[in-house]
């Protein structure tokens, strides 16, 4: 029987450009409908080029596209406009075809057309147009949302979450094809596990681009690899393509030697790790993963990136201890009663809802928060590096990254010279003149990248890392975590990367409900416990069938009367939550000035250069202030959602 080729995404024989690179030459291969397609190749070899072909914004230089007539491509938005309509409205665009019936039912109701009107109604009860609204509030809330962001106006949220909304968006979209760039890098764990099962069931076609291994792995059922300007297809897992990668590379004289040295690397981490294997279910989990990892470092014997941390000068044991701590934004803590000793070669994993305090726990131990309440006592020789997403912004964006390793090197005490600058920072990826470019053009993995620089020559001996993978690539993170496996201080981390906390991580606390406990399970066990949570959530949501005797007027006068009293209880934190919005609102809108400024190709000239200076300090300034109000906002409505119960 012949294939129809009109049923299949068909790349045949392509080749594009982008300027003067080539990214794809004479390529050919075939998406079949309802496949789950991981997009992977090294940054520039053309991934998010490949979904504009898709998409209809590119064009190839030579050769065809075809997509199936008809279908439905939905895609994530990069940028949300300042919206003052409800955030869950603006989800519920994402189904074009709902909203174009609502305006056409809207047109014939104005008219008084009974004949139209019922046919539309037929129309909306078919794409289940009545469900829509609650489809959108499940969405959103297994973004990480609330049910009172719900009718957040979108102007109101900050880039990061506004990203989640395009993400829900894109997937309310009942598409037939759905291009996923990235989706994990503004969410957390718990997020993702949720987007994970939501993808399994979707019975649409995928092409997934991420640099989360377990993601992809768990998702996707083939891989197209972008390399050399080509594209070969693989079936399977993103674990079948990585063994049979490593096949592939073994057979290369020329990496033989470095893989040789990775295996070793692994192979004795995994001695030094057996001993304690039997000691708890998180060490067998683990042990599975590091089996794992000798074909996972053959499969990446090419990276460009290859780093260790630096021995710490002391080792004071322990380097912290906290005792009936309590930690939040204003009086009322966040998390308290927390009890943690933390001793060189720990490596500890938070795990935890948004919004649940793990990055404030991080922000205490970093001494960023104060405390409430407790004891905090750190060692004297401690010394901190700490990682978190802020610090990005809080780069100098018209300095270089030469400049930048030179002044932590001169803080140090350990002036660095040129040479060996450029030695340090190639294994981070800045090779060439790209040492001596400006931050400010760099991309967020660029910025990332250059961060961890910073904080490995620093030699901490207590890592504190917050999100540490997002933006970075696949190969980055490999290096990542084999340098942490190394590392012989202590390592506390959140991440929503589940190779890497497998990988690393000896123990796992769950922060949850106002506590810090520890979680005796993996990452697994994790999955199934918040499983269990949303199932209780949903029963206890459940409205309850009401008697006979409930319908009496006493009945629903009490009732009145405890919704009044309940209102007037709560209206102190609805306050605070609305003076938050209307702080928001405000930076958001300043943030918006300043980036506006900062896309007018004047300021880049060089008589402009000290109003392009104020106009990057005042943007990080704002990020940093956004971010605070809005963990403060997340405290305000997680609290109010207890004082609901």
């Amino acid at each position: 029987m012949a294939v129809t080729l009109s049923l299949m995404l068909n790349f045949s024989n392509i080749s594009l450009r982008r300027g003067p690179r080539l990214l794809f030459e004479r390529v050919s291969f075939m998406i079949h409908p309802g496949q789950r397609v991981g997009i992977t190749g090294a940054n520039g070899t053309g991934k998010s080029s490949l979904f504009s072909m898709v998409r209809g914004l590119l064009h190839a230089d030579a050769g065809d596209f075809t997509l199936p007539s008809g279908w439905v491509v939905a895609h994530v938005a990069q940028e949300t406009p300042a919206l003052a309509r409800p955030a869950i409205e603006a989800v519920m665009d994402g189904d074009r075809e709902l909203r174009e019936v609502q305006g056409l039912l809207a047109a014939a109701e104005e008219v008084d057309d009974g004949h139209q009107q019922a046919l539309l109604h037929g129309r909306l009860d078919a794409i289940d147009g009545y469900s829509a609204r609650s489809r959108a509030a499940r969405l959103m809330h297994g973004l990480g949302f609330t049910a009172a962001q719900e009718e957040r106006p979108v102007e109101s949220f900050s880039g990061g979450w506004r990203m989640r909304l395009n993400l829900a968006q894109a997937l309310m979209a009942r598409s037939d094809c759905l291009l996923l760039d990235e989706p994990t890098n503004h969410l957390d764990l718990d997020a993702v596990i949720w987007l994970q099962d939501w993808l399994l069931s979707y019975r649409g076609t995928l092409l997934l681009i991420s640099h989360d291994r377990d993601f992809l792995d768990s998702v996707v059922n083939h891989v197209a690899h972008l390399e050399r300007q080509g594209v070969t297809f693989y079936n399977g897992n993103f674990s079948s393509f990585e063994q049979y990668r490593a096949e592939q590379l073994t057979q290369q004289q020329s990496a033989y030697e470095r893989q040789q040295r990775e295996i070793a690397h692994v192979r004795g981490f995994v001695d030094r790790f057996r001993a304690k294997a039997s000691k708890a279910k998180q060490a067998q989990s683990r042990l599975k993963t590091l089996e794992r990892m000798e074909m996972i470092a053959q499969a990446h014997v090419d990276s460009p990136f290859t780093f260790t941390f630096y021995p710490p000068e002391k080792l004071p044991n322990p380097l912290l201890t906290l005792e009936a701590a309590a930690v939040g934004y204003g009086e009322k803590p966040l998390i308290s009663e927390v009890g943690l000793t933390i001793n060189h070669g720990d490596t500890i994993g938070l795990l935890g809802a948004n919004g649940a305090g793990k990055s404030t726990l991080i922000k205490l131990l970093a001494g960023e928060l104060p405390l409430l309440t407790g004891e905090f006592q750190p060692a004297n020789d401690l010394r901190i590096g700490y990682f978190a997403q802020h610090q990005l912004e809080q780069l100098h964006p018209e300095e270089s990254p030469l400049l930048h390793i030179q002044q932590v090197a001169k803080k140090r005490g350990t002036p660095l010279g040129e040479q060996a600058a450029r030695d340090y920072l190639g294994s981070f990826g800045f090779v060439g003149d790209r040492i001596n470019d400006l931050v400010a053009v760099f991309s967020g993995g660029e910025k990332a990248r250059l961060v961890l620089a910073m904080l490995v020559y620093q030699r901490p001996n207590l890592l504190l890392l917050d999100e540490p993978t997002n933006h970075l690539d696949l190969e980055m993170r490999t290096a990542l975590s084999l340098a942490i496996q190394d590392y012989v201080g202590a390592v506390v981390m959140v991440s929503h990367d589940r190779h890497m906390l497998r990988s690393v991580c000896d123990r796992l606390l769950l922060v949850a409900n106002g506590e810090v406990v520890p979680f005796d399970g993996d990452l697994d066990d994790y999955a199934r416990w918040l499983q269990l949570q949303r199932s209780e959530a949903k029963a206890q949501a459940a409205p309850l069938k009401t008697g006979v005797g409930e319908s009496s007027a006493q009945s629903k006068k009490e009732r009145r009367q405890q919704e009044a009293e309940q209102r007037k209880r709560l209206q102190p934190l609805n306050n605070k939550i609305k003076k938050l919005e209307r702080q928001l609102e405000q930076q958001s809108l300043a943030l918006e000035k300043v980036e506006a400024e900062l896309a007018d190709p004047e300021i880049y000239q060089d008589e402009a250069k000290e109003r392009l200076r104020e106009q990057l300090s005042h943007q990080a300034t704002l990020k940093s202030q956004g971010e605070q109000t809005e963990l403060e906002w997340l405290a305000a409505c997680e609290a109010l959602e207890q004082a609901e119960q």
